[in-house]
């Protein structure tokens, strides 16, 4: 399989995939660039920031508003399921109100209580929910 790259500033960007079968590459292209047309912005009370989703560490809801949480907590302007509908596979559902970016884990951590806590890479931590546990585990690979 051959990979070309162009930078064209005064073209539309696009992908063109020539495949002999549709196989899973072409799959996982095809999701990725469609994911990439979902823009999502966070607010604070002054400004809006596009948010880059490797720099997002999970969304979260608090008070009925959905924020996201990188260095610093933007309110996102869409319910929480809206934006599970969005995200690629580098996230999951860890509890009801909060979907992490496997990425941006430091560490899981075990609870006096018997739960399982997830620590960011920002330092924030929320619970794994014993709902969601297996799959989590699952997914990360984690014995705990």
């Amino acid at each position: 399989m051959n990979f070309k790259f162009f930078i064209d500033k005064h073209r539309e960007e696009e992908v063109i995939v020539y495949a002999h079968e549709k196989n899973q590459i072409v799959y996982e292209i095809e999701r990725i660039v469609q994911q990439s047309n979902h823009d999502l912005f966070g607010y604070t009370e002054t400004e809006a920031k596009k948010l880059n989703l490797l720099d997002v560490n999970c969304f979260i809801t608090e008070s009925n508003k959905t924020y996201a949480i990188t260095n610093e907590k933007l309110q996102v302007k869409m319910r929480l399921y809206e934006v599970e509908g969005i995200l690629n596979d580098s996230f999951i559902k860890i509890n009801q109100s909060c979907i992490a970016n496997i990425r941006q884990i430091e560490k899981i951590e075990a609870t006096f209580s018997g739960s399982l806590s997830v620590v960011f890479k920002n330092g924030y931590t929320d619970y794994i929910s014993r709902r969601n546990l297996k799959a989590v585990k699952e997914r990360l690979g984690v014995k705990l």
